[in-house]
């Protein structure tokens, strides 16, 4: 059977599918067949020459915060969304924008070196030589500094791999370390080595994590060449998003600010980013110890870790300026809900030109958005206000959207019932994370959405995908084939989502495809429209099945009769993530034990290594047992309370007069979960459940306050942790159960 036959009959199972498919979920028979059809001219308006035309224009030129070019793409959104019958407004903010105007880079011992910090044109990439535009290679917010001291390389700069110098002796006080970039967010890598006395931090791009070990460099292949530099924001997140000098309120051009030393988010000591090309003389210059295989890149030399003889200078100084980021908020009025807001974002902003990161994904919702103002033009009306955001200043540190969420929060509490998010997006599996509340809607939604190279549902795909990844693990493989849905992700942060849903319980998603993109443009130069037709989504089928992807949540959760929350899957995923903190207690008090008895008895195969001299590890307090009894016990309520609330929103009629005043109090559902004084010393986080890591930055941490105090070994912390995130289940569980006396 050839290919096209493959695919006309997998469109023929799915259309046999979706004919016994009686109702979606929130909608009555006869209004599942209305949405159906409207979703049909929804689909018949998306075009993948429109996207790959979006992705070629807003990339044209770079298009940093407060930059001509940053402006010319807000003024092409604003015009798009107008001509398509949105009421478009642009909202500014008054930012913190640091930008380059000195960078050195020397080794002054045992030979002079003085790096480029250039990233070269390229023939072959059309927008490459746009040098006058482009900003230089940067880590923003990096403060000012000029400092001289011996290198020491720290891997990729973890609190882990500090322990292991530690073992060898080796202090960075007053040293300036060089890290590789990867295992965690950038900004986590300086944050780490400032407390440990470091006066100075070097990022760069090892080969073997983004270059020739992974396959053919650029322009060869998608591979980060040895030019290449990954730019990037270095303000301490994991604190608070958003402008520095303004956390917790919008930053107006009238706002109260901060002086620039009291922001608690900035740190201290110089950083810079570096390309391998310039990275390689300062680490083969490197004496000390040779450093542990896992420590190891792909440069062509022994890797040492110092300290020795090599001394460099890094001298950076910054233009300190408030520069404005323009948010444009298009919207399409609710016929019978105005007030009630399903909320759509993608920023614009970019390092540079940003083909991928971010333009193919906003090309994706300028898609679906068009396509919503045709749907309008046939009389159809959304139910539920839609909200298309373009934010602006993402790349620095989530500006445009956490400034507007801080500035309007108490109305977004009222009014939004789910934020999805957008970002880059590329060829391969769909990914999705958010809350969990929503996970069988997100399951309904992919099994409807065909995946352009297979011709099955994108969940099919991504099952199939899971499948293969598990490297035949038979009780894994098992379990994948029993369970026919797709789980969602847990939401850390890195994108625009992060002020809806840690900041304010707003329900959210962010869903992106993924996989088969993979290079190392990743906020460089390359960056670029040669780059994203080439090696991104070549035929940009991809954007097409994004707008196909949200557009549908958008659509389905602004025309719904009963908005399609499921608390079940949420009572499921916190269970999980409790059993989780148990074995991780467990797993921490074994090996401590183990570690200190080996300590105790001398055995040095263990706790140290003459040849590498390695002294012994310090031995730790033995891990107490914590009391989980008030957790598991508001866990237990939860199910049954969950449980009831499903059986009984099943027996609900969409038609019901009731069903208008329960639906507002199902999105609000979330913000029952937030901690009224946030995360130890990080209040801006206030949901109990998700939350960016204090030291992983993008990734997660789920039930966050817990789990970092038990990595953190605070054993007095991670008990009141475990009393306030109970209270906070409990208190959603007597909210839900209002919801079931109301429905009764």
């Amino acid at each position: 059977m050839n290919k096209k036959s493959v695919k006309i009959l997998a469109a023929l199972l799915i259309l046999l599918q979706s004919s016994r498919s009686q109702t979606l979920s929130g909608f009555g028979e006869s209004a599942t067949a209305q949405q159906f059809n409207t979703e049909k001219k929804f689909d018949g308006y998306l075009d993948t020459g429109e996207i790959d035309h979006f992705i070629k224009e807003m990339s044209a030129h770079p298009h940093h915060v407060g930059s001509p070019g940053d402006k010319a793409v807000t003024d092409y959104i604003y015009n798009q969304y107008k001509s398509w019958g949105f009421d478009v407004n642009i909202e500014t903010f008054y930012v913190l924008f640091p930008t380059p105007k000195y960078r050195l880079l020397e080794m002054t011992a045992p030979t002079a070196f003085k790096a480029s910090l250039m990233e070269l044109p390229l023939k072959e990439d059309a927008t490459s030589n746009q040098t006058k535009e482009q900003l230089p290679t940067f880590n923003c917010y990096s403060p000012d500094g000029d400092v001289t001291g011996e290198l020491v390389f720290v891997n990729y700069g973890l609190p882990e791999d500090y322990e292991y110098l530690n073992r060898l002796g080796i202090d960075v006080r007053g040293k300036i370390v060089i890290a590789k970039y990867g295992r965690s967010w950038r900004g986590i890598k300086p944050k780490v080595a400032q407390e440990h006395g470091a006066i100075g931090c070097i990022i760069y791009s090892d080969p073997k994590d983004d270059g020739y070990y992974e396959g053919d460099v650029y322009p060869k292949g998608a591979y980060k060449n040895e030019y290449g530099v990954q730019r990037g924001s270095v303000m301490d997140m994991p604190i608070y998003p958003g402008d520095p000098l303004t956390p917790g309120i919008g930053a107006t051009r009238d706002a109260k600010r901060l002086d620039r030393k009291d922001a608690a988010n900035l740190l201290k000591i110089p950083v810079l980013p570096i390309s391998y090309h310039d990275a390689s003389p300062l680490l083969q210059s490197l004496e000390g110890p040779v450093a542990p295989e896992q420590w190891r890149g792909a440069l062509p030399f022994t890797y040492h870790i110092g300290p020795g003889k090599t001394t460099v200078h890094l001298k950076l100084e910054f233009n300190w300026d408030i520069k404005p980021v323009n948010d444009v908020i298009a919207k399409m009025k609710g016929s019978e809900f105005p007030d009630e807001w399903v909320v759509r974002g993608n920023h614009y902003d970019a390092w540079v030109n940003g083909a991928n990161d971010p333009i193919s994904g906003q090309a994706a919702m300028l898609e679906e958005a068009k396509a919503v103002g045709e749907l309008v033009k046939t009389g159809w009306k959304p139910k539920r206000t839609i909200v298309y955001c373009s934010w602006d200043g993402e790349e620095p540190a989530l500006l445009g959207s956490t400034e507007w969420v801080e500035q309007h929060a108490a109305e977004l509490q009222q009014k939004v019932v789910t934020y999805i998010n957008s970002d880059d997006n590329g060829r391969g599996f769909l990914g999705v994370e958010g809350s969990h509340a929503l996970e069988p809607f997100v399951n309904e939604i992919a099994k409807a959405v065909t995946d352009p190279e297979t011709g099955i549902s994108i969940l099919e795909r991504r099952r199939s995908h899971e499948m293969v990844s598990i490297n035949n693990d038979p009780k894994k493989l098992k379990e994948l084939m029993e369970k026919k849905n797709i789980s969602i992700g847990a939401m850390g942060s890195g994108s625009d989502y992060s002020p809806f849903i840690q900041h304010l319980g707003i329900p959210s998603l962010n869903i992106a495809f993924g996989g088969e993109d993979g290079g190392g443009e990743y906020h460089s130069i390359y960056d670029s429209y040669d780059d994203y037709r080439r090696f991104k989504d070549p035929n940009f089928e991809y954007g097409l099945t994004l707008a196909r992807t949200a557009g549908r949540a958008t659509l389905r959760l602004a025309d719904a009769e009963q908005l399609p929350f499921d608390f079940t899957s949420l009572s499921k995923v916190i269970n999980r993530y409790t059993n989780e903190l148990q074995a991780l207690l467990d797993e921490m008090r074994e090996n401590t034990s183990v570690q200190n008895r080996l300590i105790k008895e001398k055995d040095y195969q263990y706790a140290s290594d003459p040849e590498k001299k390695l002294s012994a590890p310090a031995a730790k307090d033995e891990v107490p047992y914590l009391n989980f009894a008030n957790l598991q016990n508001a866990l237990d309520e939860f199910k049954k309370t969950t449980d009831q609330l499903s059986a009984a929103l099943q027996k609900q009629k969409t038609a019901s007069p009731k069903i208008d005043s329960i639906n507002k109090r199902l999105y609000r559902a979330e913000q029952n979960l937030l901690v009224e004084n946030g995360l130890p010393r990080r209040s801006w986080y206030k949901h109990s459940i998700y939350a960016p890591g204090f030291y992983t930055g993008y990734g997660v941490k789920t039930l966050p306050g817990i789990r970092e105090a038990i990595e953190q070994r605070d054993w007095n912390e991670a008990q009141q942790q475990m009393e306030i995130v109970s209270a906070s289940i409990i208190r959603l569980n007597n909210y839900l159960h209002a919801i079931i006396n109301d429905i009764h």
